[in-house]
């Protein structure tokens, strides 16, 4: 009943954010511009001034493949500084618009201040940036512990069968699916105690996510692999709509970019829901006490 009340809960926080919610799409689109306008050269140069979906409508156009290899050397440098610097302002953009969502989710209130989303942004960035940052290195670090390193075990070992590093590749997979989704847990609760807290308190609050994670594990898991369940089918689901639309004029082109945008701000709204379950979950816990209070 607390899992579904949960759930429940953090879609209602989630749509009244959702002014929060389109700040934080609208940063990432000017944020995104930043590579597309570099290699937006070398990219007319390689295709030239015919339409793409003209000289794919056959079938591969070989030329149209040769003059963009052969701009190679103008695109690659483009798009690989570009996409660096994409990386790097996404993941501080990130953290930085963390803070102000999940300050906002954490009361079902459907009024919504600009300035205090900012002001939020702001105090709870260099807490943010700590969670993010260790469990984001957790993350990868057990990426080569549970998967890379049996897998290469595997298919170096001499006495294993063929399909041993396949079947090694899907148990570790799924066993890093679980653990990845036990450290959202953590670095969620994490930032759901320190929008509550005044006091900056990184390793507090990720004190207080190791414990809920693990002392609620039966209530917090199961809203946790719903809530990440339906953003994979929502995502599979968008990109499937996506790859099958073959615009054919400039008008379905403007179209596709207005539903993708569309599919990107739901997208968002989901990640929305599930940081507002796990709020909701937090407070759930601490019925009576304040969950700001340090932990003793």
């Amino acid at each position: 009943m607390k899992i579904f009340k949960a759930l429940w809960s953090g879609f209602l926080k989630a749509t009244y954010a959702w002014k929060g919610i389109l700040l934080i799409w609208f940063s990432t689109f000017l944020m995104i511009s930043l590579v597309t306008f570099p290699i937006k050269g070398a990219l007319k140069s390689g295709f030239g001034k015919s339409m793409i979906t003209d000289r794919f409508t056959d079938g591969i156009d070989l030329s149209v493949m040769t003059d963009l290899l052969s701009n190679a050397k103008s695109l690659l440098p483009s798009f690989s500084s570009g996409l660096f610097i994409v990386l790097l302002i996404g993941f501080l953009l990130n953290t930085f618009l963390s803070g102000g969502l999940f300050d906002s989710l954490k009361k079902s209130e459907k009024r919504f201040s600009a300035a205090q989303f900012f002001a939020a942004s702001s105090d709870n960035f260099w807490s943010f940036l700590v969670i993010s940052v260790l469990i984001s290195g957790i993350i990868l670090f057990l990426g080569f512990l549970v998967v890379l390193l049996p897998v290469n075990i595997s298919i170096q070992s001499k006495s294993a069968s063929e399909g041993a590093p396949f079947i090694t590749l899907i148990i570790s997979g799924a066993a890093y699916l679980i653990l990845v989704m036990i450290f959202y847990m953590v670095a969620d609760y994490a930032r759901a105690w320190q929008v509550k807290n005044k006091k900056n308190s990184c390793f507090a609050a990720l004190g207080y996510g190791f414990s809920k994670s693990f002392g609620k594990f039966l209530s917090s898991f199961p809203v946790m692999l719903i809530s990440v369940v339906v953003q994979l089918l929502f995502v599979f689901g968008a990109l499937s709509i996506i790859s099958r639309w073959k615009p054919s004029s400039g008008g379905g082109i403007f179209l596709l970019f207005i539903v993708s945008q569309l599919l990107v701000f739901a997208r968002y709204t989901l990640k929305a829901w599930r940081y507002g379950s796990i709020t909701s979950l937090s407070e759930m816990h601490n019925p009576v006490e304040n969950i700001s209070e340090p932990l003793s």
